[in-house]
């Protein structure tokens, strides 16, 4: 049964990929932005890049090394980045010449009287420009657009570029594309500057032998079939759970076991008491117990304009059971 159940979990990605890709283009997902330098996202992905564009296309990065610092989810930035070497490669089927490049630009206002969308001032320019079949004129005012593909059908789902579309305006970016049929295209997408020292990209994140806990975990979760799966992992993996379907019973639950909790896992739309106050109402009467958030989209409890409150732990749903297990840990460990 194991080919079946391989094609079961590969069903199940594509669906929460999808998901997440119209979550991005509707602006509806959850953005955990820091400080950030694009040249160490740029760098990040150098190596699944080239693999990823074969050997019959050229990768040229052009950094400046002076850049300035932009305040933005990396993972996000990284969807981009991907998303568009990806449709520059199938631009390029017989090869061609692929360029990033990362500059200080200031767009002044006349630049922004000409792009309404555009704040004047310092801004972080990312291109991505390759030597392709270029962008037809008739379809120029679509490829944003989801769903609209010129692929062939089962090469894609049309959702690539919306998907840079959205992360971008949710991000406070703008993108603007340039091209010629048959020379190219370039697409160049601008950050706002931020004042201050980029972040250190990326978290430290447990080694799968350092998964294991004792702690005792209120988890709160109104859907049945989620509740028990997440119940399951975290008790194999050593963790003491008491499950609540919803607010009042989390509530019953803490009176009864009080500072023996070590964590409260949380959903945070549910009926009647959303995981935020719950989470209020336990944290007043016992400070030191952790919090960790799970939602699969955005809410205004815990995020504002689509951007995770600061000093909120938050994990994306569908919930990967390694990915919570390290999550926890790091929570506890905070």
């Amino acid at each position: 049964v194991r080919q079946d159940i391989e094609e079961i979990i590969k069903a199940g990605d594509r669906a929460a990929a999808l998901t997440h890709q119209l979550l991005a283009f509707s602006r509806k997902q959850i953005l955990q932005p820091v400080n950030v330098n694009i040249n160490d996202l740029v760098l990040n992905t150098d190596r699944m890049l080239r693999r990823l564009i074969g050997e019959d296309i050229e990768l040229e990065i052009i950094l400046d090394e002076h850049l300035g610092t932009a305040f933005l989810d990396p993972h996000q930035v990284e969807q981009i980045i991907l998303n568009l070497v990806v449709n520059a490669r199938d631009a390029m089927p017989q090869g061609g010449t692929l360029t990033i490049e990362t500059s200080n630009v200031f767009l002044d206002d006349d630049y922004a009287r000409a792009h309404t969308e555009v704040q004047p001032g310092m801004h972080v320019m990312l291109a991505i420009s390759d030597t392709g079949c270029g962008i037809d004129r008739t379809i120029f005012n679509q490829i944003f657009d989801p769903f609209f593909t010129t692929k062939m059908k089962g090469k894609g789902t049309g959702l690539g570029l919306s998907t840079v579309y959205g992360i971008v305006k949710q991000s406070k970016g703008s993108i603007w594309v340039y091209s010629e049929p048959g020379s190219g295209t370039s697409f160049k997408i601008y950050f706002p500057c931020v004042p201050g020292p980029a972040s250190t990209i990326g978290e430290t994140k447990p080694l799968e032998s350092e998964i294991h806990g004792n702690e005792m975990i209120l988890l709160v979760e109104d859907e049945d079939t989620l509740r028990q799966m997440i119940s399951r992992v975290l008790e194999e993996h050593g963790y003491k759970v008491i499950p609540a379907g919803f607010g009042e019973e989390a509530l019953e639950l803490c009176e009864q076991y009080g500072s023996c909790i070590q964590l409260l896992l949380t959903d945070v739309v549910m009926p009647k008491m959303s995981g935020r106050i719950l989470a209020d109402k336990i944290t007043a009467r016992y400070p030191s117990i952790r919090v960790l958030y799970m939602s699969g989209y955005t809410e205004n409890a815990i995020v504002h304009h689509g951007v995770l409150d600061e000093g909120v732990h938050f994990i994306q749903k569908p919930v990967v059971p390694m990915k919570l297990l390290q999550k926890i840990r790091l929570v506890l460990s905070c």
